[in-house]
């Protein structure tokens, strides 16, 4: 049995088979031709944290494939009244077939997949979003190919995002340039163990300039909004609008994992741009959590 708590918990040619799968999956589902492989398969979805994409994708997808999908909020566990994360697990993996969360402490779900008797997912912890990467990595690819030897450049705030894309760059095997503010740098401990393929500038223009993908997300993440005012004055400098691009390869894409705030990460008009692909983006969480689910069952 396999968990996927970050992308390291998988090889690289098991994540490659999975991109492969979920491309496998959009085309199958556009024709009508999709298989059942989680029929009479349970997923129980416990969010901490609430969201829009990770929500419908993992119900849709479920759907899709035959199975059920569980919603469980805060209100409507044990969990929110006091019950351990060891207990809820224990009692939870023997009702359900797969488990995903999403949470704010990423030792909640190590605890959680520590005791679980089926496969958990990360659905995003402060530290990690290791399925917004796959859908990243499925899109990078439909649009060109291998992103294998590439450069990416990564501007806002050393987050959750960022840091998976740490692991990413050691996966997919390319050079990652992290621009942010001095104070807002991801962990230490990643920097140091991918130093051979990481480095954190804090020009923007520096860390564009000759990439092949360029990402933001959020400046103040869900849980930061007492910081949102000086978020804005210090990441002001570092919006990613359509001048920045130009300092990209010229295919260079652009993408956002969404929720965007046009006129601040973000310029008004990129998402709607020549450079963007969010919106291919945004619709691959489905099918790379599809083809991500069918993995960790057939374990």
């Amino acid at each position: 049995m396999k968990h996927f708590l970050t992308l390291t918990d998988l090889t690289p040619a098991e994540l490659t088979s999975i991109i492969n799968r979920a491309i496998e999956m959009k085309a199958e589902l556009a024709t009508g031709t999709a298989r059942e492989s989680m029929k009479n398969k349970v997923l129980g979805m416990i969010f901490e944290k609430s969201s829009t994409r990770t929500r419908v994708s993992f119900e849709a997808g479920t759907a899709q494939l035959g199975g059920y999908a569980i919603f469980l909020s805060p209100n409507d566990t044990q969990l929110g009244r006091g019950e351990s994360v060891e207990d809820t697990a224990k009692v939870l993996s023997r009702m359900v077939d797969i488990v995903m969360i999403r949470t704010f402490s990423h030792s909640m779900i190590e605890t959680f997949a520590a005791n679980s008797k089926v496969p958990v997912i990360n659905a995003l912890t402060d530290d990690y979003h290791p399925c917004q990467l796959l859908a990243d990595m499925q899109t990078y690819q439909e649009h060109r190919g291998s992103i294998q030897g590439k450069t990416v450049a990564w501007v806002g705030d050393g987050n959750n995002m960022c840091q998976s894309f740490i692991n990413a760059a050691a996966q997919w095997d390319f050079e990652l340039k992290i621009a942010c503010p001095e104070g807002y740098d991801p962990r230490q401990d990643l920097l140091q163990s991918h130093q051979d393929r990481v480095q954190i500038l804090r020009d923007p223009i520096a860390a564009v300039t000759g990439s092949d993908l360029v990402v933001t997300d959020t400046w103040a993440s869900m849980g930061q909004d007492e910081e949102k005012a000086e978020r804005q004055r210090v990441f002001g400098p570092l919006q990613v609008n359509e001048e920045l691009m130009t300092y990209a390869n010229k295919d260079a894409l652009f993408m956002h994992c969404l929720p965007a705030y046009r006129g601040m990460e973000v310029s008004e008009t990129l998402l709607d741009s020549e450079f963007s692909v969010v919106w291919d983006e945004a619709e691959n969480r489905l099918h790379a959590q599809k083809a991500l689910m069918e993995f960790l069952l057939a374990q």
